[in-house]
C-alpha cells in the first residue's frame, strides 16, 4: 500500500517522532540515560539527517517536541521552530504542537496560535514528564480548543524510558499515564476529540485496548516498543476488532525505524491489516 504525498511516494506514516533539537545531544540533558536505556538510538541525528532517512524509507514522519518548562528542567525547541523545520520539508515532515497544560490559558491560546498561525497539525502531550492528570478539568479548556481547533490530541500512556533507571525515577512519576480512568474520561467528556494512546500501554495494555474498542474516538500507536515484544493481546486485538485503530509509530530517534520495521515484518500481525497499520489509519485520521 502506498499513496502520493507531494510529489513523493509514501509507503508508510510514522505518527510518533521526535524533532532532533538545534545543538543535538548537548541541548539534551536526558541524552546519556536515553542512550543507555533505549541501547540502539539514532540520537545524535541532525533533523537534515532525519529528513534523509525518511525520505530513503519512503515515508512521512509527524514530529514534535514536548513542553515541560513547569515542572522539570528540560529544555523546550518551541512551535515555531517546529512550523520553521516544516516549511523546510513539507514532504517529509508534520509537525505538532507542544503547550505546558499548566500554563492555562495562555497554553490554551498558544495552541490557538501553533494551528491557526503556524500550520501545526496536532497536540503531543506526555502527562507523566508534564505532571498531569488528563481529566483534571482545569485542563478541559485545552481540550475544548483542540476539539474546536480539529485537530488530533497524542497523549503519552503507560510506562516510560524517560528517567529508567535512575534514582527516584528523576521524579518522574507513572500513574499518570493510566488509560482508565484519565484517558477514558477525556474521550467521553469530548467524543469528537480524536484521541492517540501513544505506545503499547505497559502495565495498562488492557486497559488501553479496553478503552479504544470502547470509544470510537480513540486510536493506539505501536511507538516505543520493538513488535517482537508486543504482548498476544495487543497483536490479536490490531488483527481483529481493532484492526482500523491501529498505527505505525516509531518513537525516533529512542527506537530506529529501521529496526522497528524489521521487527514487525517478522511479528503476527495477518497481511491484510499490515497497510492498515503502515498508512491506512493514518492516513483516514489525518485527513492526509
Amino acid at each position: 500500500m502506498s499513496f502520493e504525498y507531494k510529489g513523493r511516494v509514501v509507503r508508510g506514516i510514522d505518527i510518533h517522532t521526535h524533532v532532533p533539537r538545534p545543538g543535538g545531544l548537548k541541548a539534551d540533558p536526558r541524552a546519556e540515560q536515553k542512550e543507555r536505556y533505549f541501547r540502539h538510538t539514532r540520537q545524535s541525528m541532525t533533523v537534515e539527517q532525519m529528513v534523509d532517512l525518511y525520505r530513503r524509507l519512503e515515508m512521512v514522519a509527524i514530529v514534535f517536541d514536548v513542553d515541560m518548562e513547569t515542572v522539570t528542567d528540560d529544555p523546550f525547541v518551541g512551535n515555531d521552530y517546529l512550523a520553521e523545520i516544516q516549511r523546510r520539508y513539507p514532504d517529509v515532515l508534520i509537525a505538532w504542537a507542544s503547550v505546558d497544560p499548566h500554563k492555562g490559558r495562555k497554553a490554551v491560546r498558544e495552541l490557538e496560535r501553533a494551528v491557526k498561525e503556524l500550520g501545526l497539525r496536532g497536540l503531543k502531550l506526555h502527562p507523566n514528564c508534564q505532571a498531569f492528570y488528563p481529566n483534571d478539568t482545569a485542563y478541559y479548556p485545552l481540550w475544548e480548543k483542540a476539539q474546536e481547533l480539529e485537530i488530533p490530541v497524542l497523549f503519552h500512556s503507560g510506562h516510560t524510558g524517560i528517567g529508567a533507571g535512575m534514582e527516584g525515577g528523576t521524579g518522574i512519576r507513572l500513574k499518570y499515564s493510566q488509560p482508565i480512568p484519565y484517558l477514558d474520561d477525556v474521550a467521553a467528556d469530548f467524543p469528537e476529540l480524536k484521541i492517540i494512546a501513544a505506545h503499547p500501554s505497559w502495565p495498562w495494555q488492557e486497559e488501553a485496548l479496553s478503552v479504544a474498542l470502547h470509544k470510537a474516538n480513540v486510536y493506539l500507536d505501536l511507538s516505543g516498543w520493538s513488535p517482537k515484544y508486543f504482548s498476544p493481546s495487543l497483536i490479536q486485538y490490531a488483527n481483529t476488532l481493532l484492526r482500523d485503530k491501529v498505527l505505525f509509530g516509531s518513537d525516533f530517534p529512542v527506537i530506529d525505524p529501521e529496526r522497528w520495521l524489521a521487527d514487525f515484518a517478522a511479528a503476527g500481525f495477518r497481511d491484510e491489516v499490515r497497510p492498515r497499520i503502515m498508512v491506512e489509519n493514518a492516513r483516514r485520521l489525518l485527513g492526509v
